[in-house]
């Protein structure tokens, strides 16, 4: 185990490096003058370079690359090219929320998706299962943001129960998580689903059966663990995603994370801050991935790491 999580941290290296060259080129190909926003629309002609100069976005690209890796390899970001902060800060102040915003999201759309997964597996062609996946094909049809401004309008204009914007709360985490939530709900509804009707047709559930076991110790003792195998596959993937991608709920719930960091940087051309971000959503990716593989070892300990 340890040599396999050593050989796969290693492995890190050369997918940031192909990462990060990818990142500073897209960046830099995006249209627009990063100089000209930052000096403001009135400014003239040589306010704009003296800005130029000063973000270092006179030099050429090569030098502006070499200092980049540079400054990388050191874990230094650079400022943001909008605020002057230290990247490294802003994205601080901003992933918590979003991580929090994730784990609740996650959590509950995990349970829900997998009890009707499982709900709908065991009563297969019966009314349960046409309901849970009836109700799993509308969470995956529904987009994110129709569904937030639909919370909304209900839930916070009409009942007034709920807030509708900022992080201060645990009440303000209620309608972006279910807004967040709901295609992964529906997506893990579907692969229980699947996966449990795969594993129950196996040979070993028709003798523990027969050996007169409750159905209860049938399905969660014996089907359960190698069942779970693609689903937390599917989970550690939705949870990146998740993590990497709430950009449409946190637009629409005014929501502090690092979703709404990312639009605000595009928008300026705050190039560091996407470079910063779109290599931290990279990183996420594999460790989650990494964590996933190194789960299937638990969960069946048949599997074993070379």
């Amino acid at each position: 185990m340890a040599g396999y999580l050593l050989k796969r941290l290693l492995g890190l290296l050369p997918t940031l490096l192909i990462v990060a060259v990818l990142v500073f080129l897209f960046v830099h190909m995006l249209p627009g003058d990063p100089a000209r926003l930052a000096a403001g629309p009135e400014a003239d002609q040589q306010t704009v370079e003296l800005v130029r100069q000063d973000l270092g976005l006179d030099k050429p690209i090569t030098t502006q690359f070499v200092d980049f890796f540079w400054r990388m390899l050191h874990l230094d970001f650079g400022q943001s090219l909008r605020t002057k902060r230290p990247v490294a800060t802003e994205i601080a102040d901003r992933f918590m929320p979003t991580l929090l915003l994730t784990i609740a999201a996650m959590v509950w759309s995990v349970v829900f998706g997998m009890a009707i997964g499982i709900a709908s597996a065991v009563y297969r062609n019966k009314w349960p299962d046409r309901l849970g996946m009836t109700l799993a094909v509308s969470g995956i049809s529904f987009p994110a943001f129709a569904l937030g401004m639909l919370l909304m309008e209900v839930f916070s204009v009409y009942l007034g129960w709920l807030p509708t914007v900022g992080a201060d709360s645990w009440r303000h985490y209620i309608l972006p998580s279910i807004t967040l939530g709901a295609a992964v709900a529906a997506v893990m509804a579907r692969f229980t689903r699947a996966s449990f009707i795969e594993v129950v047709r196996e040979d070993f559930v028709r003798t523990a059966r027969a050996k007169g076991l409750n159905e209860r110790v049938v399905l969660f003792k014996h089907c359960m663990r190698n069942a779970l195998i693609p689903v937390v596959t599917m989970m550690g993937l939705q949870f990146g995603f998740l993590l990497g991608g709430s950009i449409v709920v946190e637009t629409v719930f005014n929501w502090p994370g690092v979703g709404r960091l990312l639009v605000d940087a595009v928008t300026m051309r705050d190039y560091p801050v996407i470079q910063a971000l779109v290599l931290l959503f990279s990183l996420e990716f594999i460790l989650i991935n990494l964590v996933v593989d190194l789960l299937y070892g638990f969960i069946n300990p048949t599997i074993r790491y070379r």
